[in-house]
């Protein structure tokens, strides 16, 4: 017949040498689980709300992920960048936790003084289990706040090598303040960690008594800049 090829082989599927197919085995997890079969996501949410972790593991785990962004990264900017990128997710989900923990009608912020007054007090208390040193505003930006922690645990066991001075190990805290303001609906144009410097008239003192002692840059958006000038002038 024309169009057919008699040289083609003629596959036989019923014959005796047809090999079946062995059906793929089910999904099977290498998660461990406790006699129980209970894990951490079973446990009520205030379960941990007054257990603190051991400032020893942290350390290791900091440790660990400065570590990894060093060799990833080429630059100061860049280890920083990337720190703060790791934080940012865990902002995301700490609003809806600390929200959600308040033992009254949790009210989620929507002017700005009331969002810095949470995250200098409660997710400072959540995370480092006392209040932020300082909240302060520019004096030159309207929109730029500074809250100022005088020791951040995150840099109290970190050793940064005098080439690379101006790491500030801070901005991974400053990621999740970040990633709790957007969360909150504050659209912000960043949140960047920094030493501070000495002050006038005191130079030298200061960073004596806070070697460690980091400023917290916070800028917001104009959208929400523009919502803020909004509220005022409707007298809310």
């Amino acid at each position: 017949m024309p169009g057919v090829n008699a040289a083609a082989p003629v596959l036989d599927f019923d014959g005796p040498s047809t090999v079946p197919i062995t059906p793929a085995k089910p999904f099977q997890s290498r998660l461990r689980y406790p006699s129980n079969r209970k894990t951490i996501y079973d446990r009520h949410l205030n379960r941990t709300l007054t257990a603190s972790t051991s400032l020893p593991a942290f350390a290791y785990l900091f440790n660990t992920i400065i570590t990894y962004h060093h060799a990833k990264s080429g630059s100061v900017n860049e280890i920083e960048t990337r720190l703060n990128r790791a934080g940012y997710p865990l902002g995301i989900k700490l609003l809806d936790l600390l929200l959600y923990r308040q033992l009254r009608v949790a009210t989620r912020p929507t002017r700005i003084l009331d969002l810095l007054q949470f995250i200098h007090t409660t997710l400072w208390r959540a995370l480092f289990n006392r209040p932020a040193d300082a909240l302060e505003q520019s004096t030159t930006k309207k929109n730029e706040y500074m809250i100022v922690d005088n020791e951040p645990v995150v840099n109290t066991y970190i050793s940064i090598p005098k080439e690379m001075s101006q790491l500030n190990c801070a901005a991974f805290v400053a990621g999740i303040m970040e990633g709790l303001c957007d969360a909150a609906g504050f659209g912000m144009e960043g949140v960047s960690a920094h030493w501070a410097s000495a002050s006038e008239g005191q130079e030298g003192k200061g960073e004596e008594m806070w070697p460690g002692k980091t400023i917290f840059l916070l800028r917001f958006g104009e959208v929400a800049m523009q919502r803020e000038e909004g509220i005022k002038a409707a007298g809310g």
